[in-house]
């Protein structure tokens, strides 16, 4: 199983998308245990929205998606009705 998510920065107004094929491991990794990257500097992050899948180019294609404008777009409209 794979797990394509969107985690939002409150704190700074910032989104990041990515997947894995552990969500909690990576909710640790980002919030927690990583030492160096982009995400460390945007700390704490919350799970905003996420979607599984049964293989990694699933995944991948809907990262690749939730990347685009369209997807960004339906990103911040998540952000808008959870936080504003």
């Amino acid at each position: 199983m794979f797990t394509t998510y969107v985690l939002y920065s409150p704190s700074h107004n910032k989104i990041y998308i990515g997947f894995t094929s552990s969500l909690q491991g990576r909710l640790e990794s980002h919030n927690i245990y990583a030492k160096k990257g982009w995400t460390i500097k945007f700390r704490p992050w919350e799970l905003l929205y996420f979607e599984e899948f049964e293989t990694k180019g699933e995944a991948m294609q809907r990262e690749k998606e939730l990347k685009s404008a369209r997807g960004r777009e339906f990103i911040w409209h998540l952000v808008g009705e959870k936080y504003h």
